[in-house]
């Protein structure tokens, strides 16, 4: 019996099962809950749309700064390369812009869609209003130093909502719940590292103090949030609720290591210069936004229980490619190597060592694929 026929006989058992369904929100508590989303969700996009102007008026001057992977202005050498194809800064700016219009509306879409669908359940509530916070909170969505001074003490408190909204989020998925209730006492951590981040970034502090915050400290609650979700998916999840863990950490995952690997391979197969030119960081910003919707799409799922046992198809397959392309890629550059050793008096001995290796690949991949298949059924699913 294959895995999505086994996954699809368990849904309607697992629906039906005590304690898959969510506190709800009643009477009072659920206008005020309400009345304080729409609060929130006016203020963000009010915030944000005020701040365009300014964001877009800002990417218009020329600095002296990199922009590899932050909002800066173009640099001189930067203006040069948009010039040289016949593009304006006007293009570049409305590029940069747009992308952060339809990364904020992403998250803002998904995060109505729960709010309208499922108010009352407390965790889609909690779900919504953090997924409705966090992209104005994200860096560089929105460029401080472009905004008038005025405008820094809302931007700062939308962020640290934003980050706090999240980071609880992940302690009390999927069931509302502080499970163990003492991680409660770890959200003082977050708000010391979402203080820090929010409101102090831009002042000069000791660089002792600010890798204490932003590195051990931040590095220690992350870890802290994957930890909580394994206990929970171990020791207290029901089978839908395992789902739907699976749904948002395969999300995150994808997410965190896509933006590492984007950031990584900019900065280092990259010389300093060409990541700061203008089609570098357009390129950037679309990779990382892209890889970050993976959030809220992944959450969106989770919460309202669409296709949930999907997932068990989309992790076998991602585990058995992504191990497969691992390691075609190794026996890659290893046949090529080898090859040119064994070929290297010869004139063409690097074209045959490419043509070669690329027909050992042909042969390998699908006994390869199927021997990678059997290994990760027998592993973790069966």
């Amino acid at each position: 019996m294959s895995l999505h026929q086994t996954s699809s006989k368990q849904t309607s058992r697992s629906l039906n099962q005590p304690g898959a369904a969510s506190t709800r929100l009643q009477g009072g508590t659920l206008m005020l809950a309400r009345g304080v989303w729409i609060a929130g969700a006016v203020a963000v996009l009010v915030i944000f749309f005020a701040s365009l102007p300014a964001n877009f008026a800002y990417l218009h001057n020329v600095g002296t700064n990199e922009t590899s992977f932050s909002i800066r202005q173009l640099t001189p050498d930067g203006l040069r390369k948009l010039q040289v194809y016949g593009l304006s800064v006007d293009f570049y700016a409305t590029y940069i812009t747009g992308c952060k219009v339809i990364f904020v509306a992403a998250w803002f879409a998904l995060g109505g869609l729960i709010f309208w669908r499922k108010s009352d359940d407390r965790m889609a509530f909690f779900a919504s209003f953090a997924l409705i916070m966090f992209p104005i909170g994200f860096t560089n969505t929105i460029a401080l130093e472009a905004l008038p001074p005025t405008w820094l003490l809302p931007v700062e408190c939308v962020q640290f909502l934003g980050g706090i909204s999240l980071s609880v989020f992940f302690y009390v998925f999927p069931d509302g719940r502080f499970v163990p209730s003492w991680t409660r006492w770890l959200l003082i951590g977050w708000v010391i590292e979402e203080s820090y981040v929010s409101f102090f970034a831009l002042t000069p502090v000791n660089p002792f103090v600010r890798s204490l915050i932003v590195g051990f400290l931040f590095i220690v609650l992350l870890v802290s949030l994957v930890a909580v979700q394994f206990y929970r998916y171990r020791r207290v999840s029901n089978p839908v609720q395992r789902q739907q863990t699976k749904w948002v950490v395969f999300g995150m995952t994808v997410a965190v290591l896509g933006f590492a690997a984007t950031i990584s391979v900019g900065t280092t197969l990259f010389p300093a210069d060409a990541r700061s030119g203008p089609f570098e960081t357009m390129i950037a910003y679309t990779a990382l936004d892209l890889f970050l919707l993976l959030i809220p799409f992944s959450i969106g799922l989770a919460i309202l229980r669409s296709r949930l046992w999907e997932i068990d198809v989309i992790i076998n397959r991602s585990l058995v490619y992504g191990t497969l392309t691992v390691s075609l890629a190794l026996i890659y550059v290893g046949s090529v190597l080898a090859l040119q050793t064994l070929l290297g008096s010869f004139t063409e001995g690097n074209q045959f060592a490419i043509v070669g290796s690329t027909l050992v690949i042909a042969v390998l991949f699908q006994p390869l694929r199927r021997r990678i298949q059997a290994i990760i059924d027998r592993r973790f699913y069966r």
